[in-house]
């Protein structure tokens, strides 16, 4: 097969591709994956490979090349690459062609007019995709990239023309050369289906020695480029995705949007309402005496009313009545439930008969509250200042000046019954009065 030949078989495969690929397109365009966030790259497909053909040129921007005329020749590679992230890659690659130089204006200015020069490369790439998270579009159907990486060329000088236009004898004789190169490059792909891509680029090695053109060009590094066309397929089932599409964006979205988390949402929208409609009913208080609705056994007490714990006015004794209270109630001690700090109905008369007593004396009394032994020592203490402090309140609501009582809690310190029976830690749980 002669070189023409070898152009137009490269030129009809890759047509062949591109249209196959267009068929791919169409196809399985709507196919939609089900990967969730953070759950690996294992929901994903992440293994492609590529043919690619296009153009070589001794000419690259930026450097100083060896010759100056655009001179075209074949290049043609192909490539495996594992995608590890949504913007990054590592890619193997293999290119091989020739490259032609002249030099158009007979400076030659490395002592050559015109020299060719066949190649084979392989090289390992890291891939770099640029703005793949997009707030525009769902998918992207464009992706553009960059690629940097290191490998070894084995070329072989075809010719070389010195400047007056003698044939030089190469210093390789017919001999390959391998040396390091280190190839650079952007590029873009045309997503034609979550599987298969055309991809266009361009890429500048670097050969790192000076014979690539027959010449030593030291101190400048032998070069060439390389612009290619190709296409792409990534392996794996169609219920996956190709990672390298994937838009992390809209996939946030839809997990945020899934229906069956909308429907926990609003089936918690609609337990915490009704929790909020119970917790309304259990602060309900009609008559506005501070004693809910469901608890209130008094329903519509006056205004200002002073009520129990029922929701029923208390009716507190008159001063004059103290006589004909049965003799020592007043003063008694106060007797509390376990690890309660709310007056008993019971307690009201005795209540009653010492309020009576300080509004008709003026005098003053201290308060003293205790607890048994069950609980923690600064539990109890606590306790036995919340019973004091229920029994002032009662006191200073019917009418005694608050200034006259004073307050203290003792805890479980000062039983004046054995704790180790039941008989006696009911009687200490108590208040007891000290008259001043």
């Amino acid at each position: 097969m002669n070189y023409s030949t070898l152009k137009k078989t490269a030129a009809l495969s890759f047509a062949s591709l591109m249209v196959a690929g267009m068929a791919h397109a169409q196809s399985d365009s709507t196919k939609t994956g089900s990967a969730k966030l953070f759950g690996g790259i294992g929901q994903y497909n992440t293994t492609s490979i590529g043919i690619n053909v296009g153009v070589t040129d001794g000419l690259v921007p930026f450097s100083i090349n060896t010759t100056n005329k655009f001179k075209v020749d074949l290049g043609y590679g192909a490539s495996l690459r594992q995608q590890l992230s949504h913007t990054f890659s590592l890619q193997l690659d293999y290119l091989g062609g020739k490259v032609h130089g002249i030099d158009d204006a007979g400076t030659s200015k490395f002592g050559i007019s015109e020299y060719k020069t066949s190649f084979n490369s392989g090289a390992l790439s890291a891939v770099f995709n640029i703005a793949s998270v997009s707030f525009l579009h769902r998918k992207n159907s464009v992706n553009f990239y960059t690629s940097a990486g290191l490998g070894l060329d084995f070329y072989k000088i075809k010719s070389n023309t010195l400047a007056d236009g003698t044939v030089q004898t190469l210093p390789f004789g017919d001999k390959n050369v391998k040396e390091l190169f280190a190839p650079v490059g952007a590029g873009v792909k045309f997503r034609l289906s979550d599987a298969l891509a055309l991809n266009l680029g361009y890429t500048v090695s670097f050969v790192q020695g000076y014979n690539f053109s027959g010449a030593h060009t030291y101190p400048t590094f032998s070069h060439y480029s390389y612009t290619y066309g190709g296409l792409e397929y990534t392996f794996g089932p169609k219920s996956k995705q190709n990672l390298e599409w994937v838009n992390p964006v809209a996939q946030m979205y839809d997990e945020l949007y899934d229906a069956a988390l909308r429907q926990e949402v609003e089936a918690l929208k609609g337990r915490v309402a009704n929790v909020e409609t119970a917790v309304s009913d259990l602060k309900k208080d009609s008559d506005g005496d501070g004693v809910a609705d469901q608890f209130d056994k008094c329903p519509g007490t006056a205004a200002g009313s002073v009520v129990d714990g029922s929701g029923c006015v208390i009716v507190f004794p008159k001063a004059d009545t103290v006589a004909a209270t049965p003799k020592g109630t007043a003063y008694s001690n106060i007797q509390f439930e376990f690890d309660s700090s709310v007056l008993r109905t019971s307690s009201y008369p005795v209540l009653d008969a010492t309020s009576a007593d300080l509004r008709s004396s003026g005098k003053g009394v201290e308060v003293d509250g205790f607890a048994s032994s069950e609980g923690t020592a600064a539990h109890n203490l606590s306790l036995s200042k919340d019973r004091a402090n229920s029994v002032k309140t009662y006191l200073v609501n019917s009418g005694v000046d608050a200034k006259k009582v004073k307050v203290k809690g003792y805890g479980e310190t000062q039983p004046i019954a054995d704790n180790s029976t039941e008989d006696g830690r009911v009687l200490n749980r108590r208040v007891q009065f000290k008259q001043k």
